[in-house]
């Protein structure tokens, strides 16, 4: 059974048996059960099948039929696994549940058109201890049914050492749709969507690459990635889109995240894009060395781009926030989280309006770092707050903001000048109607300077602030 980790940030939970229905608004007409379909003939499909591999035919597998075939089904496989023959499907709908794949298997379809649907009473794929298994081509329905306890999603997978899903689609699951145990391969070229959880869920994966993939329309998560402890991961998760992501458990952050990365060192998130999440599009907890480059994240509920709590080492370079509570947020010095780079980012038309009541210093913060981090060629505009917050109370060490534009900013600058706060350098930035000033510092939430950019402001002794140029 899967045990999942104990978290600050929330892991979707793996037993949910209620469809997909009222305000999440994520079971459309699209995820129904579908009419059970005549088995297509294409042109060539014969032909097209890898040579030397076994058919539905051979086991006496009919497509379009609404019987259960789960035992055919399991005697092909079976059957594949002892020649270790590729299992080809043909067009059709395979009404089939509780199918537990061997070590070795390529089980392959024809894209969009062979479907497997999900009978009930229990689950759908699961693999454990697997070699080598490919599913290729596949549509996994799981039309919104009850997946069992022992089920956290519709195509479990654990412990497999070569794991490749291409060019399928996951709709419809009662739970999770892909859940990955321990596993190394690729999620590639797929389209998951309709989960009641989140879409694809990993715990302990080893090298893992989730590419080019569609997560939509899920209810509390969109792409995982955790481990039990903190450790190294080096999952990489590029060039995917995700959008329309709800946070249906409530809370105030561990659900409704784009992708979320949770005590996993080395993970690589890039050029994703990133759309409607009820909170971050992309959340990163207790993981360091993370680098979060290239994405685009738009409408975001909460923080769009998070690295937080017990971190050391991220790089969060060249994305586009539009629209968010707060922009970009590398904080948590208390809870060790510290270095970090943030360059080349465009943040802009931030709210203070968000999905709970914010806690100090409130919504409408372009970016906000703490320790040891560089904040350098980044462009922030319309943030209501303050265009970049340095430090908290005391917790602020070693930053440097230099050669940012800020824009329309309520205030500019706001750093913390508490006693015990570290060293800051502010320099070399263009601030432009910032009504509450430039740069100004701050006891918490209590303004506490005058603005530091103007002539005969009172030095801060560990701030220096140079060379700004307001508008």
């Amino acid at each position: 059974m899967l045990t999942l980790p104990d978290m600050k940030t929330f892991v979707p939970n793996p037993h949910r048996r209620r469809f997909l229905t009222g305000a999440a608004g994520l079971a459309g007409a699209a995820l129904a059960v579908p009419v059970a379909a005549r088995a297509t003939k294409l042109p060539g499909i014969e032909t097209a099948s890898l040579r030397g591999s076994i058919t539905a035919a051979d086991a006496g597998i009919v497509a379009g039929t609404l019987d259960d075939q789960s035992r055919a089904f399991a005697r092909l496989i079976e059957k594949s696994a002892e020649s270790d023959a590729p299992v080809f499907l043909p067009p059709g709908t395979y009404v089939v549940s509780n199918i537990k794949l061997p070590p070795r298997l390529r089980l392959t379809g024809v894209p969009g058109a062979t479907r497997i649907l999900y009978g009930g009473d229990g689950h759908l794929l699961m693999a454990e201890n697997a070699e080598h298994i490919e599913l290729t081509g596949l549509v996994l329905d799981g039309g919104n049914r009850w997946l069992a306890d022992y089920a956290p999603g519709l195509g479990v997978f654990r412990r497999v050492a070569n794991l490749t899903v291409d060019n399928c689609q996951v709709i419809g699951s009662g739970a999770n749709g892909l859940v990955l145990e321990k596993v190394s391969g690729r999620v590639e070229r797929s389209a998951i969507s309709g989960a009641a959880d989140s879409g694809i869920y990993s715990v302990e994966a080893g090298r893992l690459q989730i590419t080019g993939n569609s997560v939509t329309d899920c209810a509390n998560g969109g792409i995982l990635v955790h481990r039990w402890k903190q450790a190294d991961d080096h999952t990489m998760v590029i060039g995917n889109r995700v959008e329309r992501i709800a946070a249906r458990s409530g809370g105030t952050g561990p659900f409704g995240n784009g992708i979320n990365a949770f005590r996993a060192d080395h993970v690589m998130i890039a050029n994703n894009s990133i759309a409607d999440c009820a909170f971050s599009a992309i959340r990163a907890n207790s993981s360091g060395d993370i680098q979060i480059m290239g994405n685009n994240c738009a409408r975001s509920g909460e923080t769009a781009i998070y690295a937080e709590f017990a971190f050391q080492g991220a790089v969060i370079n060249a994305n586009v926030v539009d629209g968010a509570a707060n922009g970009i947020s590398v904080v948590n010095y208390n809870e060790g989280g510290r270095m970090a780079v943030v360059s080349g980012n465009v943040v802009r038309n931030l709210s203070t309006k968000g999905p709970y009541q914010a806690d100090p210093p409130g919504f409408g913060v372009g970016i906000s770092v703490e320790a040891d981090t560089t904040v350098t060629g980044n462009v922030v505009e319309d943030a209501p707050l303050y265009g970049v917050h340095i430090g908290w109370g005391p917790f602020m060490r070693n930053v440097s903001a230099t050669g940012n534009v800020v824009r329309k900013a309520g205030t500019g600058f706001a750093v913390t000048v508490v006693e015990g706060s570290g060293a800051a350098v502010i320099a070399d930035n263009v601030i432009e109607d910032a009504p509450n000033g430039g740069v100004v510092g701050y006891r918490w939430t209590q303004r506490a300077t005058d603005d530091l950019t103007r002539p005969g402001a009172t030095a801060v002794p560990n701030l220096t602030v140079e060379r700004n140029q307001v508008g």
